[in-house]
C-alpha cells in the first residue's frame, strides 16, 4: 500500500485559504498567494524558509516595517486596559493621538474623526463638506484612487469601479489629471500655460460654482502611477478654492505619514487643505485606522449643530494606542528623514538604470512613493502595458512580476508600473538589494523593446 502523500504546512494553509476565503480585485482560480509565516523590518518570509524583500511596504502602509515590537507592547497593554469603548466614550489613547495629530498637521487642521480605514475616511470627508457648505457636487481626479466602498470608488476614477458603477453615488464630476508624461493637452511642462488647472476652472463655471462642495485631490500621486503634480499645480487648486469658497480636501491616505518625506504630501507644495483624510501609515497598518482631520473653522460649525457622521468602531482605543506609538517611532527613528534620503538615493540609481535599460520611459518618485513606468519605445512611448490592461496584454508585465518574486522580492506591479515603494526603515544597502532584483527582471521587458 503506497505512503500517503505528505502535505506541507504551507500547502495546507495556502489551500485552507483559497478554498474558504475570496481574494480581492481577482479571479478565484490560478491564484498562488506567498504563505507568510513571519516578517520583520523590510522583509517577509514563507513557511519554506525563503525571504522577500517588501518592496511595496505591504499596500504602501507598513511604513515603519514589519514586526516592530514598541507596537505589540502599546496594543497588548491597551487591550489589558480596555479594548473596546463606545465612540461617545473616551480613552487617554484617542485624546492623546487626536493632540499629536494637530501638532503635525499643518495650518489650522486641529480636529480629527477617527474612522476604520482611508474609504471611510474620503466618505466622511464627501458627508462632512456637503453638510459643512450646504452644496452637493465634488469634483475629483480620474487617475486617482480613493477606497473600495460605493462613495470612495465613485469619487476616485479608477477603473476596478466599472463592474458596479451602476449604482455610483450622484454628483461627482471627474477632471483630467496633471500627467505630465502623458499629458492630455499635449503639451510640455516647460511650456504649458497649467492647461490642467484652466480645464478645471471650466469644470467649476459649467458646473456652477455655487453647487460645488469640494475638490478631492490626493497629497501625492499614488497606485495610479505615481503622477506628478506641475510645481505650482496645487498651490492653483488651493486659490481656485477660495476664490469660490469650495473645500479643498487631500487624500494622504497614502502619501501621508513620512511616505514622500514630509508628514504629509501637500507640505511638498505650500498648500494647507480644508480635510485630510488619510490611514494607512497612522498606524502602519499593523492595526486598521482612519482619520479625517479638518480645520478648527469647520470643526467649530459644528458646536452648535450636530455632526451627522458616526461608526461604531471610531476611536477604538486599541487601535488609537497603536497610532500613538507608531508616530513616536517616526519621530525617535528619524523615518520621515530617512526616507526623504533613500528617495533621492533611489533617483539617483534609476537614473543610472535608464542607460542600461530602454524599457524604462518615466520614473516618477517623491521620498518613497515612486513607479517604473515601462515602454516599449521611447519615442512614442507605446506602454508594455494599456491603461486597464488584462489578460493577453499583461502578458510582459505578468514575465517582470513573476520574475521579481522568483528572485525574492514582493512588489506592485500594475499595467506598465513597477513601484518603489519601501519601508521608510529601508537602509542603502537594501535598497541596492531590491533595485538589483528588479534590474535583473527589467531585461524581460527589455527584449520586448522597439527603438
Amino acid at each position: 500500500m503506497a505512503e500517503p502523500a505528505i502535505i506541507s504546512r504551507a500547502h495546507e494553509i495556502i489551500q485552507d485559504n483559497l478554498e474558504y476565503t475570496l481574494f480581492s480585485w481577482s479571479k478565484q482560480q490560478g491564484l498562488n498567494p506567498i504563505a507568510v509565516k513571519h516578517a520583520l523590518g523590510v522583509y517577509l518570509y514563507d513557511y519554506d524558509g525563503k525571504r522577500y524583500i517588501d518592496f511595496s511596504s505591504g499596500l504602501m502602509n507598513v511604513n515603519i516595517g514589519h514586526g516592530h515590537q514598541r507596537v505589540t507592547d502599546a496594543v497588548v497593554k491597551q487591550m489589558q486596559e480596555v479594548s473596546y469603548v463606545t465612540p461617545g466614550c473616551v480613552t487617554e489613547a484617542r485624546g492623546e493621538l487626536g493632540k499629536k495629530l494637530a501638532e503635525i498637521t499643518p495650518g489650522r487642521l486641529k480636529k480629527t474623526l477617527f474612522t476604520t480605514d482611508g474609504a471611510s475616511a474620503i466618505e466622511n470627508a464627501i458627508k462632512l463638506a456637503r453638510l459643512y457648505t450646504g452644496r452637493h457636487k465634488i469634483i475629483a481626479r480620474y487617475r486617482a484612487f480613493h477606497g473600495a466602498s460605493y462613495g470612495a470608488m465613485t469619487a476616485g476614477g479608477d477603473p476596478r469601479k466599472l463592474a458596479v458603477d451602476a449604482q455610483q453615488v450622484p454628483n461627482i464630476i471627474h477632471v483630467e489629471d496633471p500627467y505630465c508624461y502623458r499629458c492630455p493637452w499635449g503639451k510640455e511642462i516647460s511650456t504649458c500655460h497649467r492647461e490642467c488647472v484652466s480645464h478645471i476652472q471650466r469644470i467649476v463655471e459649467f458646473e456652477g460654482p455655487e453647487n460645488i462642495a469640494a475638490i478631492l485631490m490626493e497629497g501625492e500621486s499614488g497606485t495610479s502611477g505615481c503622477i506628478k503634480y506641475p510645481p505650482d499645480y496645487l498651490q492653483k487648486i488651493r486659490a481656485l478654492c477660495d476664490q469660490y469658497g469650495i473645500l479643498l480636501i487631500a487624500d494622504e491616505v497614502m502619501s501621508g505619514f513620512g511616505r514622500t518625506g514630509k508628514w504629509f504630501a501637500t507640505e511638498l507644495h505650500g498648500v494647507v487643505p480644508d480635510m485630510i483624510a488619510t490611514a494607512k501609515g497612522i498606524t502602519a497598518g499593523y492595526i486598521p485606522l482612519g482619520a479625517l482631520i479638518v480645520t478648527d473653522t469647520i470643526a467649530d460649525h459644528f458646536s452648535d449643530r450636530v455632526l451627522w457622521l458616526g461608526l461604531t468602531y471610531s476611536a477604538h482605543p486599541v487601535a488609537c494606542a497603536a497610532g500613538v506609538e507608531v508616530l513616536k517611532i517616526y519621530e525617535d527613528e528619524g523615518l520621515i528623514a530617512n526616507a526623504a534620503k533613500m528617495g533621492r538615493y533611489i533617483d539617483e540609481c534609476v537614473e543610472e538604470m535608464k542607460g542600461v535599460h530602454p524599457c524604462i520611459g518615466d520614473f516618477r518618485n517623491t521620498g518613497l512613493l515612486g513607479c517604473l513606468e515601462l515602454v516599449k519605445n521611447r519615442q512614442s512611448k507605446e506602454p508594455m502595458a494599456p491603461f486597464n490592461a488584462s489578460g493577453e496584454e499583461m502578458k510582459v508585465m505578468n514575465q517582470v512580476a513573476a520574475r521579481l518574486r522568483q528572485l525574492g522580492m514582493y512588489a506592485f506591479v500594475r499595467w506598465n508600473y513597477v513601484f518603489i515603494a519601501p519601508p521608510l526603515s529601508i537602509t542603502r544597502e537594501q535598497v541596492d538589494e531590491g533595485l538589483a532584483i528588479i534590474s535583473d527582471a527589467l531585461t524581460i521587458a527589455d527584449a520586448y523593446v522597439s527603438e
